[in-house]
């Protein structure tokens, strides 16, 4: 109540002032006339948003109440707030409309005893019939009489004015016309190019350039089109249009007495679509004389008309100097601001007082003592987006944040966060004016405010203003209306992050429809933050001025290790220092094969870089990392949301002192399928340059041509190549005749002959019994004594350690092994059950036990965080029974998990058997990714089937088999060792082609550039190893890009909030780069539903409150809504931007060509012309006439 007080006793007095400065009875005579001092205590303004807010204020500066008008669409909008009272006007009529209702203006002000009426710009301000009636009413029209805004309102009539006024002109029309075949006949007689104007209305709306005598009906039409819908009447007027004008315009200030002077003139050039961007003032550049002529053309043109108040004359400047009067605005301008920031002038202010009667004189403002210092500039802050042909933005701003500081003005509106734009008024947002002693301070202070605004939720031509305000010509003031046109790179724009605001969408999604990706048991994700094991730090002065000066880690810089013998020497060195090592060195799966045996392949990025400056501290003398490739790929892609290319950069920068390896699936590189061979190639290169050392290639089944095309495309990138040998049947038993001792010799002598540096031994299913490691390790050692060997197996059976013991002391270089807590079951053999029964002996590995031992409790910590995934939900123990399956470690619990998913969880002893079965069946063939995929989709086909071996032989023709098993036997991902059981081959393919040779050989090029510009098509931003993840997954990969552009860098989330979300009242701390950290309070979410079946969900970032709308999937399947063009899918046209259906051109059936007219929507007042974006046939059409669409509605569907 106080503070009410205060405020009125202080409008009290300002009022006493300016009646005390202004006595209510005084009378000033002039030569011409007497003017009565009347003073204004009321105001109405018949606007709305930020121009409301202007006059508002100096209202209140001058002790005057202030009252606003709002349609009901605008109940929440800031301008009615901001005013001492405000009432609603043109009840149930359209959100336009009401503000064009002069009966229900005059009504409110009538009714709430105005004293004057403040008509802004746009909507009624150059209405004379307004203005007429607004006196008609009893009551004042802050601004020129109704003559003369009917004078200068109509084009033709200023024309005549100011030719009267030996102003310059340009030809055009004696009057409005509104027929199209008038436009033609003054087109064919003056020729073009010509500008199309509206007749009664300015501010770009129903203006059209025309170049084409073609173009002339068409663009008629719009124009008066948009003229109608803009100001009520389509009338236009049309003139010869002057190519490389600057745009000046001059502001002018009358009083009632015929006293007019000029504040100057403002560069408008900066326009796009004829519509003023960025204003200057004053016309940097501008010589003094033409100055001089055009303020003196613009004053004498007003007195000659009478002009009274505020108003503008524009002129076109040619770049000889020569101007040409455009025309009157018979008004307060958008830009009026900078005007009042150069010369100090409060024009809203000045208005009120010559409504008042005040003389110019009394006021202070004579020519004389008017002055311009400095520079200003304005720009406008839309919600269009200028990545998108400047298309309105509309819907709930999410996050508001301001650019300010000296020198800086702000006039706005709805600038607030929960702030609603529609999309039924123009799309000005916020006015930002800087003014700077000259022209270049005033830009960098306008540059700097722009960078400081944050605005989510929708989008603003923020990145098109920065790029003006740097452009070199702007800053030079060398500007002209074909600025824009002529500076394509105006519209390169840095797309904006805004990762924040996407994360907490992604939580919010979790949060209301559960998790982003499926979660495979019912085991949760533990609350528990894994311990992680220290290095040592720098302390050295050096270390920390370096971090200070460029944020690199103070951690000491780690060993030295077999990365920089690689990076020194080459594959060739480096493969003769792993031969020349005296211990036995270990490759450590823990960052690959070991979670993708145990926990689905879903160990994340975050957890993986948490640990990994203690390996590269401490375990510095590892063989290698395995970390990459096979299903990390994809997994990380499909499920994880992250991309895995940034994962291997990531990795490298952590540890960069120990080789990275990854799987090579020979032809298939890290696909299922085959690939064009330039693909494979590409790859590799792509994968040394992100850090990649070592290639272990293979071929799911040992087949040679598959095999040598990857060793090729990883020797060509630079890597070292370890051709892999899959190994399976066992060599030890004589009774096993197929894969013998002969068979792996052969194909080593293949492999060395072939140019491998290293040779790997792929145990996949973990078959490799102590017995058969020696005999197969020393008879390959014997044959090729300096190729180092390498083996990879897995522990299923639980004999792991011994069998890798028993390969080193046979001869081999390298074993697999995962730290203890990932090891073991499917996995690999524990990393310190090895390191201590090597201990003292001369193949000790050099890693000790206690390292071992720290590296392992990180991970029996993190790997609880994988709950839902973990395989020993249904796999209790390792199982021998792997001998006479020979499941592969990877696939076993993959296989498990699908046969709870499909309902034969009981039975998986029965897909065991049926494995084995469905391996002999085939031929017996080595079983690996994909091959292994093939046996048991097989598998579990004849166990859902209830079929035996001797019926599936039996019944082969008439069944319908598995999509893989099908390709299998066509020839698909190679021939197997002793080729196609037969007969069951031609049974099941029956006439269906077969693949001779490599399945690759004769796939075409893939064009990089081709699916590179298609994917940026919908993703403009995408690299080229997102185009290379396209190559690999294309419909995983598009999956993907889709949900980063919606949810960001989901991969900074911790690990049990990225599956299940955080919980209510839980503050999460997620580090989205070095130096920026999010702090994140999740507060509530939102019992009720919108109507567009969404619930809001509330949280604190950095302690400021924010919210997101999420569409509840179950909740909203029952409401009708209208559904989304899919993002990617070129068969559905979405609305390019809200507004309202105006026109259908099209009906299901049509056929379409390429840019044919779809329908036409209007917003903001522009109407958009939707068009076919390819050829064919309209499936069907989702919209109807009138229908109001939000961004990305579907339109309709063509095939």
């Amino acid at each position: 109540m106080q503070i009410l007080n205060a405020r009125f006793a202080l409008r009290a007095t300002a009022t006493n002032l300016h009646a005390w400065c202004s006595p209510r009875s005084r009378t000033a005579t002039t030569d011409s006339k007497t003017i009565d001092y009347k003073p204004i205590r009321s105001v109405l303004v018949a606007n709305r948003g930020e121009i409301a807010i202007r006059v508002f204020r100096a209202c209140t500066e001058l002790g005057i109440r202030s009252v606003a008008i709002y349609s009901e669409q605008d109940r929440l909008q800031m301008h009615r707030q901001k005013a001492d009272e405000s009432y609603v006007v043109g009840k149930g009529l359209p959100p336009v409309e009401a503000y064009l209702s002069i009966p229900e203006i005059i009504r409110v002000a009538k009714e709430n005893d105005v004293d004057a009426v403040h008509p802004g710009y746009g909507l009624l301000s150059e209405r004379s019939d307004f203005a007429d009636a607004v006196l008609k009413a009893g009551l004042r029209f802050i601004g020129p009489s109704p003559q003369v805004v009917q004078q200068m309102g109509d084009k033709v009539a200023a024309r005549a004015a100011a030719i009267e006024a030996k102003v310059p002109i340009v030809a055009g029309t004696d009057g409005p016309i509104t027929t199209k075949e008038e436009a033609l006949e003054f087109c064919k007689q003056h020729g073009l190019p010509v500008i199309f104007k509206a007749a009664y209305g300015g501010g770009g709306r129903g203006m059209r350039v025309v170049r084409e005598m073609s173009e002339v009906a068409s663009s008629f039409e719009r124009a008066s089109s948009e003229a109608l819908g803009a100001f009520g009447n389509g009338s236009m007027f049309i003139e010869r249009f002057i190519e490389r004008p600057r745009h000046i315009e001059v502001q002018l200030l009358g009083d009632k007495a015929g006293n007019v002077v000029h504040l100057y003139e403002r560069d408008c050039s900066v326009q796009r679509r004829h519509q003023k961007v960025v204003e200057i003032a004053p016309a940097p550049g501008l010589d003094p004389e033409t100055r001089q002529r055009m303020t003196d053309c613009a004053v004498h043109l007003a007195r000659h008309v009478g002009y009274e108040n505020a108003g503008t004359v524009e002129f076109l400047l040619d770049d000889k100097g020569n101007f040409y009067f455009i025309e009157v605005n018979a008004r307060l301008q958008v830009e009026h601001t900078i005007t009042e920031e150069v010369t100090g002038i409060d024009l809203v202010q000045s208005q009120i007082r010559v409504a008042e009667g005040m003389t110019l004189p009394e006021m202070g403002l004579t020519q004389d003592k008017i002055k311009a210092e400095g520079f200003a500039i304005q720009c406008r802050v839309t919600t269009e987006d200028p990545a998108n042909n400047f298309q309105p933005s509309t819907g709930r701003i999410e996050v508001f944040r301001s650019g300010e500081g000296m020198g800086i003005r702000l006039d706005s509106a709805s600038t607030y966060a929960g702030a609603i734009i529609s999309p039924y008024y123009d799309s000005l947002l916020v006015k930002v004016i800087s003014h700077a002693q000259d022209l270049a301070a005033s830009a960098a202070k306008m540059n700097r405010a722009l960078r400081e605004f944050r605005i989510r939720g929708v989008k603003t031509n923020i990145p098109f203003l920065l790029n003006v305000l740097e452009n070199q010509k702007f800053l030079n003031g060398a500007v002209d209306t074909y600025f824009i046109d002529e500076n394509p790179q105006l519209f390169m724009f840095k797309a904006s992050q805004n990762r924040a605001q996407k994360i907490l969408n992604y939580l919010g999604q979790v949060l209301v429809n559960g998790p982003a990706t499926p979660l495979a048991t019912s085991i949760p994700p533990s609350d528990v933050k894994p311990y992680i094991p220290p290095v040592p730090l720098d302390l050295s002065p050096e270390a920390i001025k370096r971090q200070e000066m460029t944020g690199e880690n103070t951690a000491v810089k780690p060993p030295k290790g077999f990365k920089e013998i690689l990076t020194e020497g080459g594959p060739e060195a480096f493969a003769k220092a792993v031969r020349q090592n005296k211990g036995l060195l270990l490759m450590d799966t823990t960052f690959r094969d070991a979670h993708q045996s145990l926990l689905a392949t879903r160990v994340r990025t975050h957890d993986l870089l948490a640990v990994a400056p203690y390996v590269a501290h401490n375990l510095h003398n590892l063989y290698s990392l395995e970390n990459w490739g096979g299903a990390t790929f994809d997994v990380a892609l499909r499920f994880l949301h992250e991309c895995p290319w940034e994962r291997l950069e990531d990795m490298r920068r952590m540890i960069p002192n120990v080789p990275f390896q990854m799987l090579l699936r020979g032809a298939n590189a890290v696909g299922y399928t085959n690939y064009p061979d330039n693909v494979v190639f590409e790859f590799c290169d792509m994968a040394v340059k992100a850090g990649m050392d070592i290639f272990r290639v293979f071929d799911s089944l040992n087949y040679l041509p598959n095999l040598i095309l990857g060793m090729e495309a990883a020797g060509k990138a630079g890597g070292v190549v370890e051709a892999a040998i899959s190994y399976t049947g066992d060599v030890s038993d004589p009774s096993k005749k197929k894969y013998d001792l002969k068979y792996y010799l052969n194909l080593a002598d293949e492999l060395v002959k072939a140019g491998t540096h290293v040779l790997g031994i792929k145990d996949m299913a973990g078959l490799l019994k102590p017995q058969a490691a020696e005999m197969l390790i020393s008879a390959i050692r014997a044959a090729h004594p300096a190729v180092p060997i390498h083996v990879h197996t897995h522990d299923t059976s639980g004999a792991g350690v011994a069998a890798m013991l028993a390969c080193a002391r046979a001869g081999a270089d390298v074993v697999d092994a995962a730290v203890d807590s990932m090891s073991g079951l499917t996995s690999q053999p524990s990393m310190g059950a090895l390191v201590a029964s090597l201990q003292g002996t001369p193949l000790d590995t050099g890693i000790p036990l206690q390292t071992v031992s720290e590296y392992s409790a990180y991970w029996e910590q993190a790997r609880t965080l994988y709950g839902p995934f973990e395989c020993t939900a249904t796999m209790k123990s390792g199982n021998a029974d792997v001998y006479l399956n020979e499941i592969p470690g990877g696939q076993y619990t993959n296989l498990q998990f699908q046969a709870f998913s499909l309902g034969l969880g009981s039975q998986f002893e029965e897909v065991k058997k049926a494995y084995r079965e469905a391996n002999l069946l085939l031929g017996d063939i080595i079983k690996v990714t994909p091959s292994s995929k093939v046996v048991g989709d097989l598998a579990q086909f004849m166990v859902q089937n209830k079929l035996t071996a001797s019926e599936i032989t039996a019944r082969a023709e008439e069944l319908s088999f598995p999509k893989s098993v099908v390709e299998f036997f066509q020839g698909a991902i190679g021939i197997p060792y002793g080729g196609f059981p037969e007969p069951l081959r031609s049974k099941i393919l029956k006439d269906m082609p077969r693949i001779e040779g490599r399945p690759g050989q004769e796939l075409p090029p893939l064009d990089f550039s081709k699916l590179k510009q298609e994917l940026q098509e919908t993703y403009p931003g995408v690299t080229d190893q997102d185009v290379m993840s396209a190559a690999m997954y294309p419909q995983v990969a598009n999956d993907f890009f889709r949900i980063r552009d919606k949810y960001g860098p989901v991969k900074h989330l911790d690990t049990k909030t990225f599956l299940v979300g955080p919980t209510v009242g839980e503050t999460i701390e997620v580090k989205i780069e070095r130096g920026k950290t999010l702090d994140i309070k999740t507060l509530a979410i939102s019992d009720e539903m919108t109507a567009a079946g969404e619930r809001e969900v509330f949280f604190e970032l950095n302690g400021q409150l924010r919210s997101v709308f999420i569409r509840d999937d179950q909740a909203s399947k029952e409401m009708k809504i209208h559904p989304k063009a899919v993002k990617g899918d070129k068969n559905q046209v979405g609305a390019p931007m809200p507004g309202t259906v105006l026109t259908i051109k099209v009906k299901e059936g049509d056929k379409v060509d390429k840019g044919q007219p779809i329908a036409v929507l209007s917003a903001m007042k522009m109407e958009m012309i939707v068009q076919a974006p390819r050829a064919g046939t309209i499936v069907s059409v989702a919209i109807t006439n009138g229908q109001k669409l939000e961004g990305d509605d579907l339109i309709c569907t063509i095939e």
